[in-house]
């Protein structure tokens, strides 16, 4: 544990610098003409700022030398400045805010589209909780810093460079005596910004742990009250928000000092440059006018140093959460379509074939959760694996869906290896029914529609009948409209999986799945539902994980996995008559089902 806590003060120790930004300029190409309008407006509203100070010079002076003609003319000439900034700096928050929104809206669908397509590999080492994380969060730092901390960083970036132009134009020994300063305001920025870079990377990370267990936790709610785990669970995740916490106030003291130092330096430096001014002004070197537009200058030079320095800790701080976004988009996948796949033969038969296949999954490396397996399924053909807990029965399913790869041997289906297909193509001929259906929080209509989403209400409401659905779903508040909650919370078990058999048998595939498919249902479900599997599987490759003697003596053939190996092969009678390891499970497991015979 203490070595898995350094490794991840170690990833959140690393941190680039800014340029992590530049990693947004794909994104930012797509709209180069709302990019170049911000950039206009911004140059507009930054030259208009600079000349603000000219004219309140012309009216000061003209108190003393001016006509009232004049004075009014230069007051006039203010008002229509001010006029020009106000609708220049309106325009530009729209276009940048607009831009920033844009931006942001295609980071987060480029990032789910990386995600929702990465094998479960990859979730064996990252939560779910973390990517949301990264998605929610990160990007709407990223948000705040195009659509604000850009055009105000570039904004006070030109207004310092023109102020100080300005300034040496008004009185270049004052400006030289201002650019003294400029060191002792460096420095201070240079050696705490890396620090305030490293530590938003650290806050990042901490947020999004907790997110994670935030998640983690509120996703098995029933379970951690069953076992009054709420205390425990309350502890954990007061203790990530607690890090996080600190995490965070190391970030703003550091920032505060940053942003003290700078401040203080810089009007300190201006202070005592002013006192010369005045001074130079009562020995009749520099009229007054001339020392309030030094003056505005000096404020807007010093205005623009302190917001640079603050601005330059939200980049940085954005730096950090481009960097954790751009991980998830350039995220390795063990899992990939081939560059150019062959097409998945049309139309499928259902032919499956697992030659000399062994796998381990990518957290258990030492030990093989297939080894060495040859199974081959003819079309139409329903086939059984049985087996106790850990023998390999899932991950026959999950290598036949290619959300793992063998390191050596081949999976095919109709004479194809999985690897030379798109895994969109070969997939759209199977249909699986999980162990633990997945409902999610749309309507019992929709639900049955995501096994073929162009199906006709009709289709569904077959597949509905077929799956022994149709009456629960139509005792429903709203019938098939009805909203089923998250997860399905308004169902129980054996309805949610009739809703995953009726979503299997919409889809029309020529394989099918079935994990433990009825092992919610009650006995009058299970028999509606068999006879429904029984009719569907006619015409289909089925095959079955299940411990129910019903499903498993119907199969053509069943096949017993022990420790990643078929170790028999049979019918249900030939097995029994064997004695192996599958009449010891159907003594333990069929006890009752045996005895009736």
């Amino acid at each position: 544990m203490a070595r898995a806590q350094d490794t991840k003060g170690q990833d959140r120790a690393r941190s680039k610098n800014v340029r992590a930004l530049f990693a947004l300029s794909p994104y930012l190409g797509r709209y180069r003409g709302m990019v170049a309008l911000s950039a206009v407006a911004l140059v507009f509203t930054a030259v208009i700022s600079l000349v603000l100070p000219v004219a309140v010079r012309r009216v000061v002076d003209g108190f003393q030398s001016g006509t009232a003609q004049l004075l009014d003319e230069y007051f006039l000439a203010a008002i229509g400045i001010a006029a020009l900034l106000g609708i220049g700096t309106g325009l530009r928050y729209y276009l940048v805010t607009r831009l920033g929104e844009r931006v942001v809206a295609d980071i987060r669908t480029a990032v789910f589209d990386r995600m929702i397509g990465m094998s479960p590999a990859f979730y064996e080492r990252t939560m779910t909780g973390e990517v949301l994380s990264r998605i929610t969060t990160d990007t709407t730092l990223i948000l705040s810093v195009i659509g604000t901390s850009v055009s105000w960083f570039l904004r006070n970036l030109l207004l310092f460079l023109g102020g100080l132009l300005m300034m040496a134009l008004t009185s270049a020994k004052l400006t030289g005596l201002v650019l003294l300063i400029v060191p002792a305001v460096i420095l201070p920025i240079i050696a705490l910004g890396r620090k305030v870079r490293r530590l938003s990377r650290a806050n990042q990370d901490w947020i999004a742990e907790s997110s994670g267990k935030a998640s983690e936790t509120l996703l098995a709610v029933q379970v951690v009250q069953a076992f009054s785990h709420e205390a425990q669970s309350r502890a954990d995740f007061r203790n990530v928000t607690e890090a996080s916490y600190r995490s965070a106030k190391e970030r703003i003291t550091v920032r505060a000092l940053l942003t003290a130092s700078v401040i203080f330096v810089v009007f300190a430096g201006i202070v005592g440059v002013l006192w010369i001014g005045a001074r130079d002004v009562r020995a009749g070197d520099m009229s007054i006018g001339e020392l309030v537009q030094f003056v505005i200058y000096a404020g807007i030079m010093a205005a623009s140093t302190a917001a640079l320095s603050e601005i330059w800790g939200e980049l940085q701080r954005a730096a950090g959460a481009t960097e954790r976004l751009v991980e998830l988009l350039g995220a390795a996948d063990t899992v990939t379509d081939p560059a150019a796949p062959l097409p998945a033969p049309e139309p499928g038969r259902g032919e499956i074939a697992f030659e000399d296949v062994v796998f381990h999954y990518p957290t258990r490396p030492d030990g093989a959760a297939l080894n060495g397996v040859t199974l081959r399924l003819r079309p139409g053909e329903t086939v059984a694996l049985v087996g106790p807990s850990g023998a390999g029965k899932t991950t026959v399913l999950q290598l036949l869906l290619r959300f793992y790869d063998p390191q050596s041997g081949t999976v095919r289906l109709d004479g194809v290896d999985l690897k030379d297909m798109a895994r969109s193509d070969f997939r759209r001929q199977i249909a699986l029914v999980p162990q633990e259906p997945v409902i999610f929080a749309d309507t019992a209509m929709e639900n049955i529609r995501f096994g073929r989403p162009d199906a006709t209400d009709d289709e569904v409401h077959a597949a509905a009948r077929a799956a022994a659905a149709d009456a629960f779903i139509a005792a429903l508040p709203e019938g098939y409209q009805s909203q089923l909650g998250e997860r399905g919370v308004m169902l129980s078990g054996g309805q949610k999986q009739r809703i995953a058999i009726a979503r299997a048998i919409l889809r029309h595939a020529p394989v099918l799945l079935l994990d433990e498919a009825t092992s919610a249902l009650d006995a009058e479900s299970e028999r509606l539902v068999q006879q429904a599997v029984d009719t569907l599987a006619r015409d289909r490759t089925t095959l079955i994980i299940a411990h129910r003697l019903a499903t498993v003596k119907k199969a053509d053939r069943i096949i017993v996995l022990e420790s990643g190996r078929i170790v028999a092969e049979g019918t249900h009678e030939s097995l029994v008559a064997e004695g192996g390891l599958y009449a010891r499970l159907a003594r333990l497991q069929f006890a009752e089902a045996l005895a009736a015979e």
